[in-house]
């Protein structure tokens, strides 16, 4: 019988066990990686520590600099150092499948394995549930259809005509890579938000843009949608060849291009579907925590939105890294809030007897 079981070892989950084993807390944590590092090892290899948008140091655990080095090694390293060093119970290779509720436990599945516990955080992002939206004539492209997950790199794509879709940060770094090498198309559904001053949307500001979905139980927009994208340095380069100038959505996809509203064809040899995840949350839905929005909606009565993490219709399930804690410093504040919040219910149900959650 555990307190709680974490599922994931990104950076939320490391930080919400932290404060669980520091509160005493009986956990385990389950990571469907066979090494340590999370959503970073599997990122691109051109991605260096000058070039990631911050990471956000983790309870008594100081981040890495910047650098040139390979973000895809250093974070992964560093997130193994921190395990073992604090001793995390960190259980890997474990993908797990469904957690279920009997009684007033949850049973956590993982294939022929299953953990019991009073409580669980859920901490596993987004990386493994890539978005591609459908376009008419996407299945008859002939070239290359690559999502953010599978970016071999700039080098790959050196002399084919590249279109890349999506308003992201991640858009804009791809875009700031292979303009210098061959000649690209920038699509994006709406008008970039671009962030140029002090005078802009702040952190704090557009955290609670985020959060205000949240509570409404709508499906969460990441923080950058609302912040806006900021070039940097290394992408001057690419606008001064012209690569941010932004065109609306193609209407289709022929097997060598796209078309667009006014009828017009434009070649294309590869496709780059920038277009973000959506939060990796199968697993929890034999819970039933969805609203009909969606979105599952959190209890936010706290003062520190980021530190919103209880599920309103069963607050014996706490969300890490989901909504406005999706990011790095916000995964930290929401793993010390939900161990707090793991605490609190097994104090409660250990003097009074299990409360019952909410009804769906």
């Amino acid at each position: 019988m555990l307190d709680s079981v974490v599922i994931g070892a990104g950076q939320a989950g490391l930080s919400a066990s932290y404060h669980l084993r520091r509160l005493g807390l009986d956990h385990v944590v389950l990571d469907a990686d066979e090494a340590p590092g999370g959503a970073w090892r599997h990122r691109w290899d051109s991605l260096g520590m000058d070039d990631v948008h911050g990471v956000a140091d983790l309870p008594a655990g100081p981040a890495p600099g910047r650098g040139r080095d390979r973000a895809n090694v250093v974070i992964p390293a560093w997130f193994g150092e921190y395990e073992r060093t604090h001793d995390l119970p960190v259980v890997r290779p474990v993908r797990v499948d469904r957690v279920e509720s009997t009684g007033d436990l949850l049973v956590t599945r993982a294939g022929p394995r299953s953990w019991t516990s009073r409580t669980l955080v859920n901490a596993t992002g987004t990386w493994t549930r890539p978005f591609v939206p459908f376009y008419p004539g996407q299945e008859t492209f002939r070239g290359e259809q690559l999502h953010t997950v599978d970016y071999p790199g700039a080098d790959h794509f050196r002399g084919k005509r590249t279109l890349v879709v999506g308003g992201g940060a991640s858009a804009v770094q791809f875009l700031g890579e292979l303009r210098p090498l061959t000649e690209t198309i920038w699509v994006t559904r709406t008008e970039p938000l671009w962030r140029n001053g002090p005078g802009d949307l702040d952190g704090r500001a557009a955290i609670e843009l985020v959060e205000e979905r949240v509570r409404r139980g709508l499906p969460p927009r990441s923080v950058v949608s609302v912040t806006g994208i900021r070039l940097r340095p290394q992408e001057q380069e690419a606008a001064r060849l012209g690569a941010y100038t932004r065109r609306p959505m193609f209407s289709r996809l022929e097997p060598d291009g796209a078309v667009w509203p006014d009828g017009s064809f434009e070649h294309v040899d590869a496709i780059i579907w920038a277009t973000g995840f959506r939060p990796a949350l199968g697993h929890l839905a034999p819970l039933r925590l969805r609203s009909q929005h969606g979105g599952i909606r959190l209890l936010t009565s706290t003062s520190d939105v980021q530190s919103a993490t209880t599920a309103a219709v069963d607050p014996r399930v706490q969300l890490v890294g989901y909504g406005p804690s999706a990011s790095t410093i916000g995964g930290n504040r929401a793993g010390r809030a939900a161990a707090r919040a793991v605490q609190q219910w097994v104090r409660e149900t250990s003097r009074h007897g299990p409360a019952r959650p909410l009804a769906c």
